[in-house]
């Protein structure tokens, strides 16, 4: 288990001010497989440059890992509102080699791949708000690797210091352990307590600095460092190729008044499965506070999750507001966050949003409010989305307030006051301009911006106690230098975007790119080999550019004939199959002797399987009937057109199916199984906190619901999912999946498209997609998602993925009974194929290799290494590095039983993956007037396990 690492990594990262500290558990890790003792965390290196309000922290961690095998090393961990990652970077070869910034979703395509060759690729991408993952990849047996990650932040005011905490909570005794301080124009001499004992600082010219070394250290706590600040505006400079950038921190009175409060209250209570770690007392005591002044009030009750909730009215009495409280105090946390569901209200003076920010269902945007209506955000959660919250309270004159049990007195005062805010920004001589908040952060004002001339001039309009006052504040491009000017100012600007995020992403990846950030649209990446820089087509650290324009300049014709080539040899493929479905094959009993037709892709090192292994005895009793709750009947909902059935109506055999029902064997079954529809969802509830983070708690917990008839609670238990890892696709394809087995593609739709944000390299991202857009009757959206399948190039993983999807195009195109535009599909590739029988198995493993197994009514194993049957049975090529789809195909069905099964063959994963989801979905009639599905989902956990999954009976 990685608990070093992840134990260095959260001290690190979690940088809690003293209004903040409490105690809390670290983020769930994904533990590497096969990792018996923890990874060491073997030395340490920090060094911290502070100036003005201003601070660049650099931490270098040497793990050792103990074990026998290499591992991926892969956790998550927040930041505080503030702080911006700005480096980071791996040893390659002996150095240290910093990371580049790329598109986010090809950096995870970029470190997958690479991580398949068993190369050195390291990632760090930001998932929601300021939460990151890290991924280094490999950590060798008995070896070490070092990383160093660098961040910046500006320091807030206590009094007339500015402080800079360290956290030293590293836990194991370490081999070497380094500190080195250096605190730059400082009025005085800093002082610093904590953990380490008296340590002073030494002036060496113009800075203070402080070097601590030590050898088998355990270090603990906190070091605290407080640095005399001046009165006076100060303005830092930096110089890059892109401009001269400047940051300017103008203190400012710490004055307040009170500000009155309306009588319509509007309380947007974020009652969502995250919210449960949130700090309900620490929130409660703030609108207490809030409440008495109020005094008399109307409180409306908006909650949120998956779905709005209907609205709840309170009246607030003299201050009393205990019947609100005991409502809120008696919610139950569950369900994923869609912040954006909810109607502003006209008469409403002000909301009260309380809630994490961590907004992950649907797509509805955050409501815009009135003229003259506020919003304030409160949050107790350490895993936020602060910049979202404070962009959203901002836009509308409101504010972020930061709650805590040691901070309840200043939260209430920053909710109930007024403090010095800036009504206008203008500048002479300067542009860009960004200021980190319009209200006053303990006294302190920090505005960005690139200087046009060398002397520019800033006039700030403030509004104090209620009157007006007008500044001015020269900046020059002789002002000292900072390293930290252009970042800062990168990092304004990202939070103002993150208001309306999806209407900026090009503008954040933009951002991101320029300054090498990880932002929501890029990620820091890492990789050993120049030859990967040029074939991802990613600039690489500044040493190796000639080199890359030289290598690069080869490559590009290859790919671009690779570009070319490939939709000629798409429609190959398809016109093979169409050849196929051309053919009449035999319908009597297979010769016993045919050996099997050997698939051409099959896995590379898998034994030879020989005739007799591909001939089974059918089975003599059907599978057990399908429930109602896995009945999906998307293909219901398509209307016939004459040419579809031509070819097969006349002749279309009846035929059954029966798909055996998923029983799973948990403990809390039996339970919520014995349960009333009634008292179903309060047993769910009283077992959830044992399975956090279990998938399967929450698939099966929803199944139940559906079959007791609770179909929008079982809605809301799956849409947990959502909330379990941060942008885990696996984990959001089941619930896509589960969504549209359920019957709700219009949810299923925006989880699919945050998938195919997330994934734009996997051609499963955009099938999925058009497969949810066709469930929800939006016919054209459908056959464009899946015609980007056929037209891109996609890594060798996914062999002949285009043939698949386009009987899938091609179904659409001829059932939905509404005329599409087919101008842009090449006509080579617009032909239809009805089937009697069609059976199609994917899965949620990367790296991990599903077979689909078909026996039909001679016997017949179609699988693998058996691709085509006497009967002319068909099946897709094998995919054994993840996802599939896998399909089996049969234009006419020999009368007789069809069993089918999935067996896990194996995976090739570096981390540990619990059970792995499968969804099979059985057709008859695919293509025609007479098409009728029904999915199963089913879980797998162990290699070479075999399941039953159903069948497919032809009557003569």
């Amino acid at each position: 288990m990685l608990r070093g690492l992840l134990a260095a990594l959260w001290a690190l990262l979690l940088l809690l001010p003293a209004a903040q500290a409490r105690t809390v558990m670290p983020p769930p890790l994904i533990i590497a497989s096969g990792a018996e003792q923890p990874i060491v965390l073997q030395s340490l290196q920090v060094s911290g440059e502070i100036s003005g309000g201003m601070a660049q922290t650099t931490v270098q961690m040497v793990f050792f890992n103990p074990n026998r095998r290499l591992l991926e090393g892969q956790l998550q961990f927040p930041l505080l509102d503030g702080q911006q990652i700005v480096g980071f970077s791996l040893d390659i070869e002996g150095r240290q080699r910093p990371a580049v910034p790329v598109e986010k979703a090809k950096g995870r395509q970029i470190f997958e791949a690479i991580e398949r060759r068993r190369v050195d690729p390291g990632l760090l991408e930001a998932t929601q708000g300021n939460n990151f993952k890290l991924r280094i990849y490999p950590i060798p047996a008995n070896g070490t690797r070092t990383v160093e990650i660098k961040y910046v932040e500006p320091l807030a005011r206590q009094g007339k210091n500015w402080q800079y905490r360290l956290p030293l909570a590293y836990g194991d005794r370490m081999r070497d352990f380094d500190l080195t301080l250096s605190v730059h124009g400082a009025m005085a001499a800093p002082q610093a307590s904590g953990s380490l004992g008296a340590i002073g600082l030494v002036r060496t010219g113009e800075q203070y600095q402080m070097h601590v070394n030590k050898s088998g250290f355990a270090a603990s706590g906190m070091l605290n460092l407080l640095i005399p600040a001046g009165e006076k505006p100060q303005t830092y400079a930096q110089l890059r190729d892109d401009g001269t950038w400047f940051v300017t921190e103008i203190p400012v009175p710490e004055t307040r008044m009170a500000r009155s409060l309306p009588k319509v209250i509007g309380l947007l209570w974020d009652s969502s499965g995250s919210g449960a770690a949130r700090d309900h007392d620490a929130e409660f005591a703030v609108l207490d506070r809030y409440f008495k002044a109020a005094g008399n009030a109307e409180v409306r009750l908006t909650r949120l999750r998956d779905r709005q909730e209907p609205e709840q009215s309170f009246h607030v009495a003299s201050g009393n507001w205990s019947a609100l409280r005991q409502a809120l105090q008696n919610t139950s946390y569950d369900g994923a966050s869609a912040l954006g569901e909810w109607k502003q209200e006209a008469d409403v003076g002000e909301y009260l949003l309380v809630s994490d920010g961590l907004s992950n269902y649907g797509n509805a945007a955050f409501p815009k409010l009135a003229a003259g209506q506020r919003l304030y955000a409160l949050n107790s959660a350490l895993a936020a989305d602060a910049s979202l919250l404070s962009a959203w309270a901002e836009n509308t004159g409101g504010r972020l307030i930061q709650v805590s049990a040691q901070t309840i007195a200043a939260a209430t005062q920053a909710l109930l006051s007024e403090s010095t805010h800036v009504e206008t920004l203008t500048a002479a001589g300067a542009s860009d301009l960004q200021i980190e908040s319009h209200d006053a952060k303990n006294g302190i004002l920090r505005i960005a911006g690139r200087l046009r001339n060398p002397e520019a001039q800033l006039t700030l309009v403030m509004r104090q106690n209620g009157r007006l006052a007008t500044i001015t504040v020269p900046v020059s491009a002789t002002a000292p230098a900072h390293p930290l000017a252009a970042y800062l100012w990168a990092g304004y600007r990202l939070h103002e975007l993150e208001a309306n995020r999806d209407l900026h992403r090009a503008e954040i990846r933009r951002i991101g790119q320029q300054f090498g950030l990880a932002t929501a649209e890029t990620s820091l990446i890492v990789l050993e080999r120049l030859d990967d820089y040029v074939r991802y087509d990613v600039a690489p650290p500044e040493e190796y550019q000639i080199a890359f324009k030289q290598l690069k300049a080869l490559r590009e014709s290859d790919v671009r004939q690779a570009r070319d080539k490939h939709l000629e040899t798409v429609i190959e493929q398809f016109q093979r199959k169409a050849a196929w479905w051309d053919k009449d094959f035999p319908k009597g009993a297979a010769p016993p002797s045919k050996p099997p037709v050997q698939d051409e892709a099959r896995y590379e090192g898998r034994p030879h399987i020989n005739a007799a292994a591909s001939v089974m005895q059918a089975p003599s009793a059907p599978a057990p009937a399908i429930s109602a709750r896995q009945n999906f009947e998307a293909g219901s909902n398509y209307s016939a057109k004459s040419k579809v059935d031509s070819d097969t109506a006349s002749a279309a055999p009846e035929i059954r199916m029966a798909l055996k029902k998923w029983s799973a064997t948990a403990s809390y079954i039996d339970r919520l199984k014995s349960a009333t529809a009634e008292t179903v969802y309060a047993i769910y509830l009283d077992e959830k906190p044992g399975y956090a983070n279990s998938s399967a708690f929450l698939l099966d917990a929803a199944d139940i619901l559906l079959e007791k008839g609770q179909r929008d609670l079982a809605l809301r238990v799956l849409s947990n999912l959502a909330e379990m890892d941060l942008e885990n696709r696996a984990v959001l394809r089941i619930l896509g999946y589960r969504l549209l087995q359920a019957g709700a593609p219009e949810l299923a739709i925006p989880v699919f498209e945050k998938v195919r944000r997330l994934a734009e390299e996997e051609p499963q991202s955009f099938r999925d997609l058009g497969l949810a857009y066709a469930a929800n009757k939006q016919y054209q959206q459908a056959v464009d998602q899946l015609y980007e399948v056929v037209l891109r190039p996609w890594d060798a993983r996914f062999p002949e993925i285009e043939t698949i999807v386009l009987a899938e195009l091609n179904a659409i195109v001829a059932t939905s009974g509404v005329p599409l535009d087919t101008s842009r599909i090449d006509p080579r590739l617009l032909k239809n194929m009805p089937l009697d029988l069609r059976v199609i198995m994917t899965w949620d493993a990367d790296n991990a290799d599903m077979d689909l197994w078909v026996t039909d009514p001679n016997g017949e194993k179609c699988y693998y290494g058996h691709a085509l049957t006497y009967q002319g049975g068909r099946l897709s090529r094998d995919f054994t590095q993840g996802y599939g789809p896998e399909e089996f195909s049969l234009r006419k069905a020999k009368p007789g039983k069809y069993k089918i099964e999935a067996n896990y063959y194996g995976n090739r994963q570096q981390v540990i993956a619990g059970a792995t989801t499968l969804q099979v979905k059985l057709t008859t009639g695919f293509s025609s007037s007479r098409q009728k599905e029904q999915m199963v989902t089913l879980r797998l956990k162990d290699r070479q396990e075999t399941v039953f999954v159903g069948e497919f009976e032809v009557a003569p």
